[in-house]
């Protein structure tokens, strides 16, 4: 009996490039699977499934999820900075620099008069 073949995408972005793969895999393929068919992590080396975090047409999933027709498999690089972190920073500036209020965080209104 023959396995059905799927047609997918696997997408991985860097800084200046970009890479977009077109696969054949096995009907019930695995997204695990699929990436080290595809040998990308021989291209990128920096790829460590156990880190990077992988997902569906933008939606995370987990290694195991099989895959359907059309699926494009995108993996995630690791964040440089947490944005709750660059969040809060941007926003203490913003107090020292009087352009916040320092009590509610909001933005000050040079036109109100006390």
């Amino acid at each position: 009996m023959s396995v059905e073949q799927i047609s997918i995408e696997l997408v991985y972005a860097l800084p200046k490039e970009q890479v977009l793969l077109s696969l054949s895999v096995d009907e019930k393929s695995t997204i695990e699977q699929a990436i080290v068919e595809s040998g990308i992590c021989h291209q990128f080396p920096d790829i460590d499934l156990s880190v990077n975090k992988v997902g569906i047409w933008n939606k995370a999933a987990k290694l195991t999820q099989e895959l359907e027709e059309g699926d494009r498999i995108e993996i995630y690089r690791p964040l440089i900075a947490d944005p709750k972190e660059v969040r809060k920073r941007r926003a203490e500036k913003a107090k020292e620099e009087g352009r916040a209020d320092k009590i509610t965080g909001g933005r000050v209104n040079p036109q109100r008069t006390k």
